[in-house]
């Protein structure tokens, strides 16, 4: 027997012609019910093919999704959260049985992008890792209804599902850490700031100083990018100030790595001369030179989600917006000088 089904076979099982098999696959109206019905029988009962190929030709899906990443390929597999969110998301995938793909795409060719590849439908539906506020991409995803979920949530539209955790609260917390520390000349480095994220981790700094009656010092935010690099660059920046801060809240581990960096070849220490929280816990928080006190998000269940999300809504066909937030903790480690103040 044959490992793969082809409409050959399909069609001689069924007694009847090739063009009739390939009327019924792509759910052509001119064809006898009874007719129908006996060619998609064989095709869900045949061992030509799993289960999932099988339902795949009967409702003409490919049983498969694509992961887009706005970014550099050797950035998703350079940076360990998108390893982290491709394992919950490979994880839902396999156990539903459907096929995967990755597609790592420059925001500045997300539309040469789309007219290429998308637009043909090589799969059924997208997960993406986060969106600009002004991602071109995704008004042409609604306007020709291919169903995707983000992994953040959308700095505007409403009418898209997404998975969030609360920036801006978990931002707050970890600022409020820091003030409890003593600190009150406190830095931030944040993400970029056309994404929700970016944008909402900065609010959070914000807003923890204003509680405690602080003003907001402009030179002391620093636009970054998520990657060791760009918190290098940033912490240079504020260590080249008159005043430089005592402490800094970092939007991401990566960045955080890269301004210990910066701190150690200017011959300060972390804590004692500048104390460091960041946001992710990623492996390498716990395993810098100085453990990385770090805001968790449950990356791993963040690509879990979107992906049961996704799915539900292929195989439900019912693309009503959904929306789910995953919770977060402040994850003490060294880095924030906890440890000093306390004698341990």
């Amino acid at each position: 027997m044959s490992q793969s089904l082809t409409i050959e076979e399909i069609a001689s099982l069924a007694q009847v012609s090739r063009s009739t098999v390939s009327r019924v696959l792509n759910e052509h109206p001119n064809v006898r019910a009874s007719v129908r019905e006996r060619v998609l029988q064989v095709i869900s009962e045949q061992n030509y093919a799993p289960r999932a190929a099988a339902r795949s030709l009967a409702n003409n899906r490919t049983q498969s999704l694509c992961f887009l990443f706005p970014n550099k390929t050797s950035s998703v597999f350079e940076d360990p959260f998108f390893a982290m969110l491709m394992q919950g998301m490979l994880e839902v995938a396999n156990r539903r049985g459907y096929f995967v793909m990755l597609s790592a795409v420059a925001p500045d060719m997300e539309q040469d992008f789309y007219r290429k590849v998308l637009r043909s439908r090589p799969f059924d539906g997208l997960i993406m890792l986060a969106s600009v506020e002004d991602d071109p991409l995704l008004p042409m995803l609604l306007r020709d209804r291919m169903p995707f979920v983000l992994c953040e949530r959308h700095p505007y539209l409403r009418n898209v599902s997404w998975i969030e955790i609360d920036n801006r609260e978990s931002a707050r917390e970890a600022v409020l850490h820091l003030l409890k520390l003593g600190h009150r000349r406190i830095g931030t480095i944040t993400g970029p700031l056309n994404t929700s994220s970016g944008v909402e981790r900065r609010d959070g700094y914000k807003q923890a100083l204003l509680e405690h009656g602080i003003g907001i010092a402009p030179e002391l935010i620093i636009e970054g990018d998520y990657h060791p690099d760009g918190g290098f660059a940033g912490m240079q920046r504020l260590l080249q100030l008159p005043d430089p801060p005592t402490a800094m809240f970092i939007a991401s581990d990566l960045m955080a790595i890269g301004a210990m960096r910066a701190l150690r070849a200017a011959g300060l220490r972390v804590p004692h001369d500048t104390a460091i929280v960041s946001f992710d816990d990623l492996p390498a928080a716990r395993f810098a030179d100085v453990p990385l006190t770090t805001v968790h998000q449950p990356i791993r269940d963040i690509g879990l989600n979107a992906t049961d999300i996704l799915i539900d809504q292929l195989e439900q066909q019912d693309f009503t917006p959904t929306f789910r937030r995953m919770p977060t903790k402040l994850i003490i480690r060294d880095s924030c000088g906890a440890s000093l103040r306390t004698g341990a």
